[in-house]
């Protein structure tokens, strides 16, 4: 395995029972590289992590961490023994303990304690206990304990699913901007798609425990390798199509794979790349019907319905109101991706409107 990656997963496996919880799912995360592992409930994420830490022992597979293989055939390395910083969802400190004295079980050695506080922004707190703190300050403290271990690498159990809205969505940021700050390699675990899409460098899609695509957000986003990749990340439409000479025509227009595809496709668009007007700024275009309109003030969701009675979405400013009834043009302004209809095509690049 190579020694340049601070997780090599391969082939995993485990099944409880009748029940395979993992199967055959393979992940890399570079060193320095915040990794989101992103899938359903039961999907198999949480088990898939637990058996990189250590946790659960893999019925086949190998991991390595840092290079060094630490489970696999006749190869078995504790938990403790992996250089392995974990947060859990509720964070999991000692009551008993001040956060000083959590930060410091595991702690490399006794000045990792101030550095780490002072990362995570807590260095005046050293001395109160868990009960004092805040929800997000006991998982940044959760964070400052992973880090005073120094470890090869950090794994996070959906660390702020417990937290409201509001508090979750600005700790996440502070503690990705954490993990860059510290250069630290780490695995998020998240069922969240604009979490692992804002936070990661790479994003890795599990179902049914297996990776399905593993890319940077704007690649799986963009150029999903299935239909269900492409529903389960967001809001997507998709209409027939068919390609040849590596052209996709279909009912909006034409446009480039960039890639071999020949016959009928399904052709994935997102809200976002339907443009909507009176007139189009493009030859190919078609003609729709307004049938309904969702306004969120920075922008709306206009759902719209073809000549051929299939319909789609178009994600535009909130000005102008578009009304049902009204008649308008309909046209392709950002990525379209196309898949072989009859099986998951691999990750396309993103086609080109013409």
């Amino acid at each position: 395995m190579s020694e340049h990656a601070a997780i090599e997963a391969r082939g995993l496996s485990r099944a409880f029972g009748s029940l395979t919880a993992v199967d055959g799912a393979s992940l890399r995360v570079e060193r320095g590289q915040l990794v989101a592992l992103l899938g359903p409930s039961g999907s198999g994420k949480t088990t898939l992590l637990r058996m990189i830490a250590g946790f659960e022992r893999p019925d086949a597979g190998t991991v390595a961490v840092g290079g060094r293989t630490v489970a696999g055939p006749g190869t078995w390395v504790e938990p403790e023994a992996r250089r392995i910083g974990m947060v859990f969802q509720q964070g999991a400190l000692f009551p008993h303990l001040d956060v000083a004295r959590n930060v410091g079980f595991g702690a490399a050695r006794p000045e990792r304690v101030g550095e780490s506080l002072e990362l995570v922004g807590l260095g005046g707190r050293a001395d109160a206990f868990p009960h004092e703190l805040s929800g997000g300050e006991r998982q940044r403290v959760a964070l400052a304990r992973a880090l005073a271990a120094d470890p090869e690498v950090i794994l996070l159990d959906e660390p702020f699913a417990a937290l409201d809205a509001g508090l979750r969505e600005s700790l996440r940021e502070e503690v990705a901007a954490i993990l860059r700050a510290a250069g630290a390699s780490a695995l998020l675990v998240t069922h969240d798609q604009a979490e692992a899409l804002s936070l990661a460098d790479a994003v890795a899609v599990l179902r049914d425990g297996r990776v399905q695509q593993l890319g940077s957000p704007e690649e799986v986003y963009e150029r999903p390798c299935s239909r269900w990749v492409a529903e389960f990340l967001g809001e997507a439409d998709v209409l027939p199509g068919t390609a040849e000479a590596g052209m996709v025509h279909f009912e909006l227009g034409r446009f480039s794979t960039g890639r071999e595809l020949d016959g009928a496709v399904q052709v994935v668009i997102r809200p976002e790349s339907v443009a909507i007007g009176h007139s189009a700024a493009t030859r190919d275009a078609a003609e729709a019907t307004v049938l309904e309109r969702s306004f969120y003030g920075h922008d709306q969701l206009v759902h719209l319905e073809l000549p051929s009675g299939l319909r789609l979405r178009s994600r535009r400013l909130g000005f102008p109101a578009w009304h049902p009834g009204d008649r308008v043009r309909v046209w392709l302004d950002g990525p379209v991706n196309a898949l072989a209809e009859d099986q998951p095509a691999p990750s396309a690049r993103a086609g080109t409107a013409r």
